[in-house]
């Protein structure tokens, strides 16, 4: 059974930066796409970022725009969500998640796409 393994998280003022790490426990054939999710409480879990391994390709969300990277190291199985200018609505737990199947477009966030997900990391910012 793969697992993900988030790390990275952490308590950080606004206006600062975390770098997110997710690595799998193996490698996962077919393994089209990589994401980040987050989910405050009370609030519905939502897409922030996704990758897809063989292209490069990135997806981003409209509130995380210009300010959140995604990029990945298949060699070690991780990718990665780099975070600047965090702000306090950014606060949530950060899920990563991945896709063995091809996405269309307009389902890219959409979380049952996704057969893999880590446990989380939480993202604490402080104004």
């Amino acid at each position: 059974q793969v697992q993900l393994v988030e790390s990275g998280g952490g308590s950080v003022q606004a206006g600062g930066s975390l770098r997110l790490s997710c690595t799998a426990s193996e490698y996962i054939p077919r393994r089209y796409y990589m994401g980040w999710f987050r989910q405050d409480p009370g609030k519905e879990r939502e897409g922030v970022a996704v990758i897809y391994t063989i292209g490069g390709r990135t997806y981003y969300a409209d509130s995380v725009k210009g300010r959140f990277t995604i990029s990945q190291d298949n060699a070690k199985n991780t990718q990665y969500l780099q975070m600047n200018s965090l702000k306090p609505e950014d606060t949530a737990m950060y899920y990563c998640a991945g896709a063995i199947t091809p996405i269309a477009p307009d389902m890219i966030f959409a979380q049952s796409e996704y057969t893999y997900w880590g446990q989380g990391t939480q993202v604490t910012v402080s104004s």
